[in-house]
């Protein structure tokens, strides 16, 4: 049934360079094994522990996401390994992933996290906050951190025109961005947007990187 959804959603993407993530947050290893052996690749996960304990059981070769809200306290435990960091929504934590992967003598790419939804749950810089950061030239003395571009979640709505409304104003800021060529470690090439009731949508206004976990492995087990 895994490699059933997979080849599914990847019909979905009609010629679009679109990157999957398999958000496997709570799922079992048998079952991230089995994406795996459908040539998945790319997991994502929510939470630290969860994200460590699967890496040390799971094939080296997987690209471990962390997409969940990340506490600076946390990350010196996923910083040795992790392919990309999407929610990065503060200074203070890109500060610390700097530090950290300078500890570990990596260079850690990463997505700003971006508040585009209309719920106040929902973590993320404001377009006006990057821009700051951009002309304090903030970025000159992050020497182990690359942004290579940023990360939205939408609001938890049915309603097309709301999403897309929030799908591309997320990739007008990304365009927007785009053009920014000061630092060597700020290039925008990845948005991502979309999950898995609104990945089709997402990929139609720009998305070029969507988190899917129930099209693929079926509704979330919540025990963690």
């Amino acid at each position: 049934m895994i490699q059933k959804n997979l080849n599914a959603l990847r019909q979905t993407f009609d010629g679009n360079v679109v990157t999957l993530v398999a958000v496997s947050k709570t799922k079992p290893d048998a079952q991230i094994l089995e994406a795996y052996h459908a040539q998945q690749r790319i997991f994502g996960e929510n939470y630290v522990q969860e994200l460590v304990e699967k890496h040390d059981r799971l094939p080296h070769d997987i690209a471990w996401h962390f997409i969940g809200h990340l506490q600076s306290n946390k990350v010196k435990y996923i910083v040795p390994f992790v392919s990309l960091i999407h929610s990065v929504d503060s200074l203070k934590l890109l500060v610390e992933i700097d530090k950290q992967a300078k500890r570990c003598g990596r260079v850690v790419d990463c997505l700003l996290q971006i508040y585009i939804a209309q719920e106040e749950t929902k973590f993320g810089f404001e377009a006006e906050e990057i821009l700051h950061l951009i002309d304090k030239q903030i970025f000159t003395d992050l020497t182990n951190i690359n942004v290579i571009g940023l990360m939205a979640m939408a609001s938890n709505t049915t309603d097309v025109e709301q999403l897309t409304k929030e799908f591309l104003g997320a990739k007008a800021l990304f365009d927007r961005l785009g053009l920014e060529r000061r630092f060597s470690n700020f290039l925008m090439r990845e948005l991502s947007i979309g999950m898995s009731s609104d990945c089709g949508l997402a990929i139609a206004c720009g998305s070029t990187m969507i988190r899917v976990g129930s099209a693929i492995f079926g509704q979330r087990n919540y025990i963690v």
